[in-house]
């Protein structure tokens, strides 16, 4: 049989997330969005090298830095050029949950003219997470004429 080079049960797209503190990170994860652990490697000095995250059917990769790495976690750098989008089955209970184990809201759920109900959340590591269930399916022709009316009302303020 065949090396599959895209390994059973993982998709085209993990995101790794370097975290200061990635043991604590794992168990906020775990708590906040019901992941799984998958696997964890242990590195020098009680850090953790590598661990795979199971949500849903996605894998998340959490480390902490170590200094031969070229990523840094958003702490340290002041912010995070990058949001984890995540579409869940209930966008309002997944958002309560990650408040109350911490996360800071960036944007309450609300409808979206795409037809998601959206939220976001920074989690206390300082990443960013955009949270969505999918509640209407729209043509282009429909997100596009909504996308513009909502556009124009930001511009108006």
């Amino acid at each position: 049989m065949a090396v599959k080079p895209i390994p059973e049960g993982y998709n085209t797209l993990s995101p790794s997330l370097i975290v200061d503190g990635a043991a604590t990170a794992i168990e906020w994860y775990k708590r906040a969005f019901g992941a799984t652990e998958r696997g964890t490697m242990q590195g020098p000095e009680g850090k953790i090298a590598h661990a795979e995250l199971q949500l849903g059917d996605s894998v998340l990769m959490v480390a902490d830095p170590f200094p031969m790495q070229n990523t840094k976690p958003p702490k340290e750098l002041g912010g995070t050029p990058v949001t984890i989008f995540m579409y869940v089955e209930d966008v309002d209970a997944v958002f309560k949950q990650a408040i109350d184990a911490g996360a800071r809201s960036t944007m309450d759920p609300d409808d979206m003219f795409w037809g998601d109900r959206f939220a976001s959340v920074d989690d206390p590591f300082g990443h960013s997470w955009a949270l969505a269930t999918h509640i209407e399916d729209l043509s282009e022709e429909e997100i596009r004429a909504r996308g513009e009316k909502a556009m124009a009302a930001m511009a108006q303020g």
